[in-house]
């Protein structure tokens, strides 16, 4: 009895100690084929800031020379489709997932690695299905008013979807373009998820006649709410973070809206035909690191993080930007399969109301 008991604690033993060991050698062999490639062109759909230290902080760490261009979510699939698998970057990294479904549902993306880091993730939710992405970051849905233009003009802010709605608030409103930006696409999927498809499509064609500005990115509404040129944006409640703290705009208040809100996912991914393979699958598992992840909040970007060993930013819970306020019928989905359909049924509405579609509105620039 106790020669087995022995022999179960020295295997035991063999196990712990073979299980980090395997892992340092993946890790090693990865990082010595990388370094072979010896570069790395990375496609950024995150704010260029974040960008820039992630990528820079990626070159420094394993020595490996990497280019960047920030690019919108929407700019991004229509650069990739027509290269038809001879993509021009390896890595797709951050913005929001509803287009890197689109591009993975039509074959340009790459799932044919695990990433070891994508243990840390801390739900299910925040990975795709079928591997094609990992998520690094996650961000509420809501409004970005300015208290200052809402007093002077004696209006409430908006503390609903319906809300905005109100004659009112005619030509007050920005939101970005449905063609270029993520942000419109999870409105779209939201309203329709809410309110049914028809009714939430009607929604959204009422809410175009509020509308000032489509901007070409999803933060546009919020680079613009401080200055008072937008008095309420729609978009994601984390760039708003960065209007208070890092522009000093104390005249913008966040609002999560009571009928119901969702969340975008941030994503990595690797582009199919990726020319520099192995260093786009390091930098996939340094981008679900705390050594990638924990430079958003020092560099201007406030999302929660979706590692379960990196550290939140402060800025995220001081302003109550939980992802549990999600609303809980918002099916991921739903949306991952009726995101294109939806957008192209919100702009056929749109035009022919006869709203003007034309690019000074919707921006593409």
């Amino acid at each position: 009895m106790k020669k087995t008991l022995a022999l179960l604690l020295a295997l035991i033993m063999v196990l712990a100690l073979a299980a980090p060991t395997a892992f340092a050698d993946d890790m090693e062999d990865l990082v010595a084929a990388a370094k072979e490639e010896g570069e790395l062109v990375v496609y950024g759909s995150c704010e260029e800031e974040y960008l820039a230290a992630a990528c820079q902080n990626f070159e420094k760490l394993y020595g490996i020379k990497v280019s960047y261009q920030r690019l919108s979510t929407g700019e991004v699939p229509a650069k990739i489709e027509e290269e038809n698998g001879n993509p021009s970057a390896d890595v797709w990294f951050g913005g929001t997932n509803n287009p890197y479904d689109g591009l993975a549902a039509k074959g340009f993306l790459d799932n044919s690695y695990v990433p070891i880091n994508a243990s840390h993730l801390s739900k299910d939710l925040y990975k795709d299905p079928d591997g094609y992405w990992y998520g690094i970051y996650t961000g509420l849905l809501g409004f970005m008013v300015n208290t200052d233009e809402l007093d002077r003009m004696g209006l409430e802010a908006p503390q609903t979807w319906d809300d905005l709605l109100k004659p009112e608030y005619k030509g007050l409103i920005w939101l970005s373009n449905y063609k270029t930006a993520g942000t419109p696409k999870l409105v779209a999927n939201l309203m329709i998820q809410l309110k049914g498809h028809d009714e939430g499509i009607q929604y959204l064609v009422d809410l175009d006649k509020n509308v000032e500005v489509y901007t070409k990115s999803g933060s546009g509404p919020s680079k613009n709410v401080g200055t008072g040129e937008c008095v309420i944006g729609i978009g994601f409640l984390h760039d708003g973070i960065t209007q208070i703290i890092d522009n000093g705009y104390e005249n913008v208040k966040l609002i999560v809206p009571q009928d119901g809100t969702a969340c975008e996912i941030g994503p990595v991914a690797i582009f199919k035909g990726a020319a520099h393979l192995n260093a786009a699958r390091l930098f996939v598992e340094y981008a679900l690191s705390p050594d990638c992840v924990e430079l958003a909040a020092q560099n201007g970007s406030y999302q929660f993080l979706v590692i379960d060993n990196a550290e939140q930013p402060e800025a995220a819970k001081e302003f109550g930007l939980d992802p549990s306020l999600v609303w809980d019928g918002y099916d991921f989905a739903a949306a991952k399969a009726d995101t294109d359909q939806n957008v192209e049924d919100v702009m056929a509405a749109i035009e022919n109301a006869g709203a003007d579609v034309g690019e000074g509105r919707f921006q593409t620039s």
